[in-house]
Formats: C-alpha cells, sequence, structure tokens
C-alpha cells in the first residue's frame, strides 16, 4: 500500500509539472500576467537605442509600448541582440520581438511573424564623396552585422560583382556602434546594413556620410513570435492594423522617421490591413 502511494505521488508530480512546462499559449499567459516581456535592441538608432539622457527610445520602443498598450498589459522591456532576438523567443524568455528583424522563410521556420510592420531596405554606408556604385567595394572591407540577412545579403553582392576575396571583405560586428567605430577609423571602406539605421548613425556626424548605390535588398520588418500561436498573433496583427487606421501609426512613424527628424526615410508602402 505504502509504495502505490509513493508512486501514486511520484505520478502527480510528473503531471503537474508537464502541466506547468505546456501552461498554455502565450495570449494565456499575458493576459493573466497582465505583462508582456518585449525584446528590443538597444543599439539601434533610431530603433531602439540609449540617447544623450541614458533613455531607451526609438521608433520599435514606441510601438511595442503602444501595441502593449492596446492589449491593456504593461511592457516588461528586455535587451536583446541580433543573435539573441530569435532564440529568446524560441526559449520563453520573451512574448514578442520587436527588434527591426526581416521577416524571412528561413526564420520563419523556428519563429512565428507578425504582418510587416515596417519596410526598410539594405545599403552601404560610406565617406562622403569616395565612392559612387557598389563596384567600387570590389577588393575592399565592408562591415555588416553579424548573423543578420545583410550579412548574407552583402557576401552575395561582393560575389556577384567579381570579388575573388568576398568571404573575407565581409567584417561581421555584433553590434551597430561597433561597425560604425570600424567605418569611422578606417579599418572598412563601408557599412552595409538596413538603411533606416545608417541614416539613423549617420544623423551622428552630419556632412560626414552617405549612401552609396541602389538598394541592395528590401528588408521588410515583422514582429516575432513563439510559433503556433495563432491567438497571440492575431492580437498583435489586430493592434499594428487598428494602430494604422486610427493614424497613430503614422504619428509615431513621422516621429522617427518624419521630414523633420535627423533620420528622414519617406513612407512608401502601406501596413497590411484586414476587413
Amino acid at each position: 500500500m505504502r509504495l502505490w502511494k509513493i508512486l501514486g505521488i511520484g505520478l502527480l508530480t510528473i503531471m503537474l509539472s508537464a502541466q506547468l512546462s505546456f501552461a498554455g499559449p502565450t495570449y494565456d499567459q499575458v493576459m493573466e500576467s497582465g505583462v508582456v516581456r518585449v525584446g528590443i535592441m538597444t543599439d539601434s538608432i533610431p530603433g531602439a537605442f540609449y540617447n544623450d539622457k541614458n533613455e531607451w527610445v526609438g521608433f520599435d520602443v514606441d510601438i511595442a509600448e503602444e501595441v502593449a498598450k492596446r492589449l491593456g498589459v504593461d511592457i516588461e522591456r528586455v535587451a536583446v541582440t541580433n543573435r539573441t532576438r530569435i532564440t529568446f523567443v524560441q526559449q520563453g524568455r520573451i512574448d514578442m520581438s520587436v527588434a527591426n528583424m526581416t521577416h524571412t522563410r528561413e526564420r520563419d521556420r523556428v519563429i512565428d511573424f507578425s504582418i510587416t510592420y515596417f519596410f526598410d531596405g539594405q545599403k552601404i554606408l560610406a565617406p562622403v564623396g569616395q565612392y559612387t556604385d557598389h563596384k567600387d567595394f570590389v577588393g575592399k572591407r565592408i562591415a555588416t552585422m553579424q548573423g543578420t540577412t545583410s550579412e548574407i545579403n552583402i557576401r552575395n553582392l561582393l560575389r556577384e560583382l567579381g570579388d575573388p576575396n568576398y568571404a573575407q571583405n565581409v567584417i561581421s560586428f555584433q553590434r551597430e556602434s561597433e561597425a560604425f567605430q570600424a567605418l569611422k577609423l578606417g579599418r572598412v571602406a563601408g557599412w552595409s546594413t538596413d538603411s533606416t539605421i545608417l541614416l539613423g548613425y549617420a544623423a551622428q556626424e552630419p556632412g560626414k556620410w552617405e549612401l552609396v548605390g541602389d538598394f541592395i535588398s528590401e528588408e521588410p520588418y515583422g514582429i516575432g513570435v513563439p510559433q503556433d500561436d495563432s491567438a497571440w498573433r492575431d492580437a498583435i496583427n489586430f493592434a499594428l492594423q487598428d494602430m494604422w487606421k486610427d493614424g497613430t501609426y503614422m504619428e509615431i512613424y513621422n516621429k522617427w522617421y518624419g521630414p523633420d527628424t535627423p533620420y528622414y526615410f519617406p513612407m512608401t508602402r502601406q501596413i497590411e490591413v484586414w476587413p
């Protein structure tokens, strides 16, 4: 009898542990706790960065805050990088990643994404007057961001342009500030990543830097969310669409990318809105 009692307690413990491990979809957890954990970058001007007053600000910060507001929950900001913004979603350390992340098919295999909430494209930043075309960078070193679509795209571009050392000439950095520092010190001829990030850093030294050539790629940003949780994904999508319809999205956009900002980037597309 004693043995059966011990076995029963053990089985009950295992069942409770399993229930806690699979405690339900993200939407239910967030609504129950009243807090959404959001992965946000810290070094991506003007998307998400620390300003001169040491305030964590930016376009992505404001988007995340507004989504949380419309969901009726508080926000817990979690710092992420290019390397952790996906793994933190997979590990359950954050509920969504608002981190200038391009929605790609490869990434979609491991996490899900919201509708596109920002449209960017990759370019190359270089000293004013030194380069006029992409082909001018053949044989030269270019900085980019480690573990990103930018890293893949710039390597492919140099290879297509005939650079025999295209792989070695792409120097990858984890932080945007490190890549910009390499450019300023002349360790690289250019820096290639999403154009709005380049504009953000170039604005720190007006008149010294310029974007060279056409867009290398299109970079549609999506909010990263856990796999197979449609209720949570829909809640975020509805919040984004409502923000677009009532004008809040454009208010945030113009605050950071409007014509009166140092980061002017004209809006060229509309967010997907469902009837």
